[in-house]
């Protein structure tokens, strides 16, 4: 990934902070420019408008997302052992990132998001379900759809961190082990 501007990634964190609190309609620029510690002009300098700005965020993040999935899905060590590192690598990557969680939301329903009916063609999705078709041709996995295989692992990992950044959920040790592991005892192939 191209690295950017201290400036620029500033008004992303400003921004993701923002959106958390307030929402997007709540997030003007000008409270974007001094949570970031820029002029309002530097904001208009890196974007054009407050959507350039939300539309750029979610791309910056996803494509951090989109780094995880490839580095995860190698091929030296076994398939099994890449879901589990996939499976922690994405819940770390959420957890210590929580604005990121609610940004994606409020983003994928949003107006921004002109490509809602596109799901699953975006390059993370599709990165996801050709990992899950990986395992399905070793014949490690369920012969099912990739493509559920991939959401429900995803949607386990959004919901167990959701769950337990509500402190809804206390994890006790080795607990927080379990959830992964019985996911893939149910998709694995018997």
């Amino acid at each position: 990934m191209e690295p950017i501007a201290d400036k620029k990634r500033a008004i992303f964190e400003s921004m993701l902070e923002l959106v958390k609190e307030k929402g997007f309609h709540g997030t003007p620029m000008s409270m974007v420019a001094k949570r970031a510690g820029v002029a309002a002009g530097t904001i208009y300098h890196y974007f054009d408008s407050k959507e350039k700005l939300i539309c750029e965020l979610y791309h910056y993040i996803q494509q951090q997302v989109i780094e995880i999935v490839k580095h995860e899905d190698c091929t030296d060590i076994s398939f099994k052992e890449c879901f589990f590192n996939l499976w922690y690598a994405l819940f770390t990557y959420y957890t210590e990132k929580p604005s990121i969680l609610r940004f994606f939301e409020q983003f994928v329903n949003s107006p921004y998001n002109t490509n809602k009916d596109e799901f699953g063609k975006d390059e993370f999705h599709r990165l996801l379900f050709r990992f899950f078709e990986r395992g399905i041709k070793e014949g490690h996995l369920r012969p099912v759809s990739p493509k559920i295989l991939g959401t429900l692992a995803h949607s386990n990992i959004i919901s167990t961190v959701k769950i337990q950044a509500s402190g809804r959920l206390t994890l006790q040790d080795g607990e927080l082990e379990q959830i992964p592991l019985i996911l893939w005892d149910g998709m694995r192939n018997r």
